[in-house]
């Protein structure tokens, strides 16, 4: 069973950084395979939104507009693990951040397109 495990959320000040990892288990993690990885956030009484997204198998990553410049992803095959790297952190971040797994399909932006999901981790960012 494919399992993500997100890690690394907190809380910080305007302006601070975190990083976020997602473990990956129960499927094959390498660059022979094309699997989207992608991160959503949801806010309190908002949509989820995806922020960012990469594919296991190539270079290409994606980060949304609000997060463009401030954001950014990448991966680790040996550790089966992707990460969020989130400089110049604003309040309006604030959300709790998934990861999820798209196996063999394209990186949509839509959650329902995702096939599993982690348990989430918080990112509190105060003024």
């Amino acid at each position: 069973q494919v399992q993500l495990v997100e890690s690394g959320g907190g809380s910080v000040q305007a302006g601070g950084s975190l990083r976020l990892s997602c473990a990956v288990s129960g499927m094959t993690y390498s660059s022979s395979t094309h699997n989207c990885m992608g991160w959503f956030r949801q806010a309190p009484g908002k949509n989820r939104e995806r922020v960012a997204a990469l594919y296991t198998g190539n270079d290409w990553t994606n980060v949304a507009d609000s997060v463009k410049g401030r954001f950014t992803l990448s991966q680790d095959n040996a550790k089966s693990t992707v990460y969020l790297q989130m400089n110049s952190l604003k309040p309006e971040d604030t959300a709790t951040y998934f990861c999820a797994v798209t196996i063999g399909g394209y990186c949509s932006t839509r959650e329902a397109d995702f096939d599993y999901w982690g348990q989430g981790t918080q990112v509190t960012v105060s003024s």
